[in-house]
């Protein structure tokens, strides 16, 4: 069986840095035969968690949005890949409330106890990071902890991160000279049996 790869695009600017190198991951792993699908967060609409705690009854979220599409979808992936530009040190809006709305992932696990069923390839899960950031280094120690901890609620392992930091402007990755490389690359990685 194919691994799954879902690739989270979050920022609000499409085409932007973090969407380019997402393309690049799936890229890479289509090339090693993975099944590969990007979604667009902010095309989607997506009402933030009003912490009503239904999902402590039933483990699924009960705003009917379109949060509905991507819960099967998390389910299913053995990859999740998510990217993310950073804004004031941490994940951006649409990226923070789709965390937010994996709350119900959270009630499964702690409070009702019922582990999520294994993925179709036996694989565990895991989360890898792609972020690009105007500011220092420590601007991606937020963004990292947000996906560690949404990974634990689906349980899953961080894969680890693609980082660049000193990336502004618009497409601006393009002008890296390794970067897109390096995104070919980690899809290639991820793709294959236990992950990077």
């Amino acid at each position: 069986m194919r691994l799954k790869v879902l690739g989270l695009a979050s920022s609000p600017r499409r085409h932007g840095n973090t969407e380019l190198l997402l393309d690049q991951v799936l890229a890479g792993a289509a090339s090693k035969g993975a099944q590969t699908e990007k979604v667009v967060l902010c095309t989607m609409t997506m009402d933030p968690c009003d912490e009503c705690e239904a999902c402590y009854e039933t483990g699924r979220c009960v705003i009917q949005d379109d949060y509905q599409l991507l819960y099967p979808k998390l389910i299913k992936a053995e990859r999740v890949v998510l990217a993310a530009p950073i804004f004031f040190m941490g994940l951006p809006a649409q990226a923070k409330a789709f965390i937010d709305r994996c709350q119900c992932f959270w009630a499964r696990k702690y409070v009702l106890q019922d582990p999520l069923p294994a993925t179709d390839t036996g694989e565990q899960r895991q989360g890898y990071l792609v972020s690009t950031a105007g500011g220092p280094e420590t601007s991606f120690q937020c963004a990292a902890r947000s996906l560690k901890a949404f990974l634990d609620a689906l349980d899953g392992t961080y894969g680890g991160e693609l980082t660049f930091r000193g990336v502004d402007e618009k497409a601006a990755i393009l002008n890296h000279p390794s970067a897109l490389e390096e995104a070919l690359a980690l899809g290639k990685a991820i793709a294959s049996p236990g992950g990077k």
